[in-house]
């Protein structure tokens, strides 16, 4: 089973990934930095829906 936590722990290494990876993308050329700063918002976006679902899945029933 694929909990929120497990997709959360994903979402923020890519996240990290991302941070890394795109600066110099952009340093190339290979990307603009809008480009990079609207994936960087989606990608934290998507970190932070799962921080919610994984606090939520964590709370006592």
């Amino acid at each position: 089973m694929i909990t929120a936590d497990d997709k959360l722990q994903c979402a923020e290494r890519e996240l990290r990934y991302r941070q890394r990876v795109y600066g110099r993308l952009v340093d190339r050329g290979k990307m603009t930095k809008r480009q990079c700063d609207r994936e960087l918002e989606l990608m934290e976006a998507i970190a932070e829906d799962y921080r919610k679902l994984a606090a939520q899945e964590a709370l006592p029933l």
